[in-house]
């Protein structure tokens, strides 16, 4: 079962391709019953650049206060994330079209971080930590997040309660595409290729270290 949303290609330098280059991804489940049996649900090979493509390298996130104020333009939280709507957006130096293009973002629904707005563009951070200015409609309040690489470089579980020792319902690779759902405390409950359950919120990139929502 193809999954389009979890291609490692989440964004590339504006330049021209020049080849290619293959990489997989999937989400793991672990069957019912099954302690040390995991199937692959899906797999994509995408096809990057040799030159100009960069790798999604997500740093890990550290549980610091966050200060939101409210935005300039929408009155909403500053910082805070959303998603991006579109699978081909460009990232610009500034605020306007006459700024040149850095980046270009070609994985729709993937956490992005808006740091500064004005009344049609957003200043936004990728989980890479680049940083560039986004038209306004491009971004979607709906959240999602991706999955951290585990320290002991092993799928990070998806349990079926927000709990370390409740039953792994699920395997996600490092940079799984996953809606998030709700966060209470140390637990996040995402859903991924139909799939839910609840992940450490340590182990995602689009949520912050004290942020509960349903």
């Amino acid at each position: 079962m193809p999954n389009t949303d979890s291609g490692l290609r989440n964004k590339m330098r504006n330049s021209k391709i020049t080849g290619p280059l293959s990489r997989l991804t999937a989400l793991r489940l672990a069957a019912a019953g099954a302690v040390s049996l995991a199937i692959v649900l899906s797999a994509m090979t995408v096809a990057l650049a040799e030159e100009g493509v960069k790798e999604t390298f997500i740093p890990a996130q550290e549980p610091v206060p966050v200060t939101h104020e409210p935005g300039s333009a929408t009155g909403l939280p500053v910082p805070r994330f959303v998603s991006l709507k579109s699978g081909h957006a460009n990232l610009r130096r500034g605020p306007g079209t006459d700024y040149p293009v850095d980046w270009v973002f070609v994985r729709r629904r993937m956490p992005l971080e808006i740091i500064a707005e004005t009344s049609r563009w957003r200043k936004v951070r990728d989980a890479d930590g680049d940083v560039g200015w986004i038209w306004h409609s491009m971004l979607d309040g709906r959240r999602t997040a991706l999955i951290l690489e585990d320290r002991s470089g092993l799928p990070v579980p998806i349990l079926d309660e927000p709990t370390s020792n409740a039953a792994i319902v699920a395997y996600a690779d490092t940079n799984v595409l996953a809606r998030l759902k709700s966060c209470q405390g140390a637990w996040c409950r995402i859903e991924a290729q139909g799939y839910e359950g609840y992940v450490a919120r340590t182990r995602l990139w689009g949520v912050y270290p004290n942020e509960d929502f349903d």
